[in-house]
């Protein structure tokens, strides 16, 4: 109950209108990926999917931040079930794509962010090979693009409240990884298939 006002209210504040381009709402296991310029993204995203599967998917955030004061860490742990992980590089004890893999299960979908962190720039900067990773271990599961319009500007770095102005997401059709193809052609093709749906929000 709390989690579905929390998500309704995130859709209001932001008036957020999510579109599915390439692909239906539709209860599968997934990992959405998209373009990352507010701490807005990953709880936005989130709420804008349907009850059914808002309770079966967690977004990945960094632990540095959603670990700070006292409304954060609950909003991480009990409302988003977030799986916070250290923005630091990879050590065999410490490695995010372990952690990502254990809380994919058999059941969950996830939300991440290929970026690494947010970005100010026009187009998204290359992504980081944890996408990668993940579409190679888990070849099953679909890989859907997203691109998230104006968070940057409804809460910018450092704001605390939303300025009231109108946001969007686009889904996009889902990609897997080829038969052979190198992790840097992957990884680009990705970036370009968030870049590509952006197209749709003008439309």
């Amino acid at each position: 109950m709390i989690s579905g006002l929390i998500a309704g209210s995130l859709r209001m504040a932001t008036g957020a209108l999510a579109r599915w381009h390439g692909c239906g709402p539709e209860l599968r296991q997934r990992i959405y990926f998209a373009n990352h310029t507010s701490n807005l993204d990953g709880p936005l995203l989130w709420a804008s999917l349907p009850a059914p599967l808002r309770m079966r998917t967690r977004m990945v955030a960094a632990h540095d931040y959603w670990s700070v004061g006292r409304l954060r860490p609950w909003l991480a742990q009990s409302v988003f079930r977030a799986v916070l992980i250290e923005r630091k590089k990879p050590t065999a004890e410490c490695n995010p794509l372990d952690t990502m893999l254990q809380a994919l299960g058999d059941d969950h979908s996830l939300i991440i962010f290929p970026e690494g962190g947010r970005q100010t720039s026009p187009d998204p900067q290359p992504f980081k090979a944890g996408l990668f990773h993940l579409a190679k271990r888990r070849p099953e599961v679909e890989l859907v693009p997203v691109w998230m319009e104006n968070l940057n500007r409804i809460l910018p770095k450092g704001e605390f409240l939303p300025a009231p102005l109108l946001g969007s997401l686009v889904f996009g059709t889902p990609i897997r990884l080829e038969a052979g193809e190198t992790k840097v052609d992957f990884l680009e093709r990705a970036r370009q298939s968030v870049i590509c749906l952006r197209e749709t929000t003008c439309s």
